[in-house]
Parts: structure tokens; C-alpha cells; sequence
């Protein structure tokens, strides 16, 4: 096995939770080439992962005939020895069947798994362990069929070079009026439609708890299209007398990343941000609907251990009562989240 193929081509939230397989994969067969297929919205998130060595964009079931066609000769061009599709779907079933890869290795669920000729059961649908592990019993599954033993990975599963931090907090510090000498609160309230959030009240007040015990300058970040949201937030943080800034403006997924990493602590619902934080170790704090297919063990970080806390409501029967933030209470959540934080001070 030369050359493996691995695709994770959907959300930036579920690339990041596949770090650790792409760790197990390269420190269990260092020799091997890994290759990552993916979108071209995490295509400069996947050329920061210590543990791939290459990266073929992906196109989607959404480009054109040309594109697509493009995709299938780079693929057959490459010559993998295996492909292993962490994210399966028809579309990838077909196109890694198209390039005709030896060994193809996917979840045995739905119809097109007889495209693969290798398959594990793995009952996602059930939540019954975190996402990462999931993806990771699929890289050991691909090893145990090799004879190779496999090398658990731990975290943190990206770090940057103190220099790079410290010139990366110099110009944050700069360009958005921050203390070097402060801890730096980042609060993410955009949801990328993926996972209900708490309102902005909600974060208004846990801010606002948060502030009136600890030294802490609050940061709000936002992605595409969630601006708007963040300067309603710091509008109604003003209102409480709370001083804070935006940030909703960088060169890039790196260069994003890299401002996570400078953070103090970062709290955000079940989305992008939160695992990017995750990968970089930052103490974490999250939100989460308690539905089966959303729930905090399911989309668990992979932080190291102690520097995740979760919450959700309170469980119930009814999906959509089970997904209502609003019955996360913001006071009693407080002096948990408060006990978390300290530990990193």
C-alpha cells in the first residue's frame, strides 16, 4: 500500500473530526502516501493536517461534466492502492468505483455499499460513540485487513510554532484592539445551519456572567454570512455595558485557524469553528441539540481530555423539544462553565 486515498468531502466541521483517523492512517503505515479528497472549502484546512501528504479538490455532484471528468482522470492517474470513504454517499461510491481503485473500504449502509468491496457495520445512525471514533474504526478496520497494528492517535492534532502565535496575536491584538497581556474570550453565535445554536440573549447573558467574574476581552467571531448576527450580539453586549469586537475579517481557513489557536477559550454550538478551536486544543465550550443524531457525545470535539465541557437541553422524547435551546438555562450552566475556565487561567 503505497498510496491511500481518503475522502471526507463534506462539512468543515465533519473534516475536523476526521483528523484523528488521518492520524491513525500515517503513524501506523508512515511510509504511505495519504491523500485527502475534499471540497474546496476545506481544502486549505487539509493542507494544515500534519498527516496528509496530498490533496485532490473535489468538484462535487454539483459541477460540471467537465469538471467531473477532470476529477476521474486525476483519480486513475494517481494510481491508489485503496480508497477509504469516512463520508459515503452514492456520489462517492461511484466516483471511487469509476477509478477503479483495487480496494475500496466504506460503511456498509445503503444501497450503492456493493460498489466497495470492503465493508464494516457500523450503525452511525445510533450515536452510540462520537463521530471521530467512528471514523476511526474504519482506518482500523483498513489495517487489521493488512496485518498492520494500529497506532492510536492523541491530540492536540494541530499546534503552530510560538513564533507563529505570537506574530498571529500581534496583528489580532492590532487589528482589533486587543491586550496582549489579556485572555481572550472567542464566542462564535453563527450556526452555518447545521445545528441549532442558543440566541443571542442566551449568549448575551452567559457573556455577560462570564465577564462579571473573570479578566476576559470578548472576541465574536463570524464566517460568511453570519456578520449580521455577531454585530446584533455586540450591540446587545454594549447594552449591558459589556465592551467587545467583531471578528469577521481574515486572508483565509489558515489564517482563521491560526487566530482559534491564539484564543484563551471558545464558545460556540455544534458547528465549524467549534472543531476547528477543538484541533487546536483551545478549552472549549459547546452547545448542543439532545436529539440521538446531534448530541454532545455524538459531535464530541477531539479536544485533549478536560478541555471540553458540553451542554444541551434537558432530554426529551419529542425531537423538536429535545433540539429547543432555549431550555438550556444560561444560570445554571454558569457556574460549570465558570469552574471550566479557571483551570486554564
Amino acid at each position: 500500500m503505497k498510496k491511500v486515498l481518503v475522502v471526507r468531502n463534506d462539512k468543515i466541521g465533519d473534516f475536523m473530526l476526521a483528523w484523528p483517523a488521518f492520524a491513525m492512517l500515517k503513524q501506523s503505515m508512515p511510509g504511505t502516501e495519504v491523500t485527502a479528497l475534499v471540497p474546496s472549502y476545506t481544502a486549505d484546512l487539509a493542507r494544515l493536517c500534519p498527516w496528509i501528504d496530498q490533496v485532490i479538490v473535489d468538484c462535487g455532484k454539483h459541477g460540471s461534466r467537465e469538471q467531473k471528468s477532470q476529477l476521474l482522470s486525476s483519480l486513475k492517474l494517481a494510481g491508489f492502492d485503496a480508497a477509504i470513504c469516512i463520508f459515503s454517499d452514492a456520489y462517492n461510491a461511484r466516483l471511487i468505483w469509476k477509478a477503479g481503485i483495487p480496494v475500496r473500504l466504506a460503511p456498509a449502509t445503503k444501497i450503492w455499499q456493493f460498489l466497495y468491496n470492503q465493508r464494516i457495520v457500523q450503525r452511525r445512525s445510533r450515536s452510540e460513540k462520537p463521530e471521530f471514533e467512528y471514523n476511526i474504526d474504519l482506518i482500523r478496520a483498513f489495517l487489521n485487513s493488512l496485518g498492520k497494528e494500529p497506532v492510536l492517535p492523541e491530540g492536540p492534532y494541530l499546534t503552530f510554532d510560538p513564533l507563529s502565535l505570537e506574530i498571529q496575536r500581534e496583528k489580532l491584538a492590532t487589528q482589533l484592539g486587543l491586550s496582549m497581556a489579556s485572555n481572550w474570550l472567542f464566542v462564535h453565535a453563527g450556526s452555518g445551519g447545521s445545528a441549532n445554536n442558543l440566541s443571542l440573549t442566551q449568549y448575551r447573558d452567559l457573556v455577560a456572567g462570564i465577564y462579571a467574574k473573570a479578566d476576559v476581552e470578548v472576541v465574536l467571531t463570524a464566517g460568511p454570512g453570519e456578520e449580521e448576527k455577531a454585530r446584533e450580539l455586540k450591540a446587545l453586549l454594549a447594552e449591558q455595558g459589556i465592551s467587545s469586537t467583531v471578528y469577521d475579517k481574515n486572508s483565509g481557513l489558515q489564517d482563521f485557524t491560526c487566530s482559534l489557536a491564539c484564543a484563551s477559550y471558545f464558545i460556540a454550538g455544534s458547528t465549524g469553528p467549534l472543531h476547528i478551536a477543538a484541533t487546536v486544543n483551545v478549552p472549549t465550550v459547546g452547545f448542543f441539540p439532545n436529539k440521538r443524531s446531534a448530541t454532545p457525545l455524538r459531535w464530541k470535539t477531539i479536544n485533549t481530555e478536560g478541555r471540553h465541557i458540553a451542554f444541551a437541553p434537558p432530554a426529551d422524547a419529542d425531537k423538536e423539544v429535545a433540539s429547543d435551546m432555549s431550555r438550556i438555562s444560561v444560570p445554571s450552566i454558569l457556574p460549570d462553565v465558570l469552574t471550566f475556565m479557571a483551570k486554564f487561567i
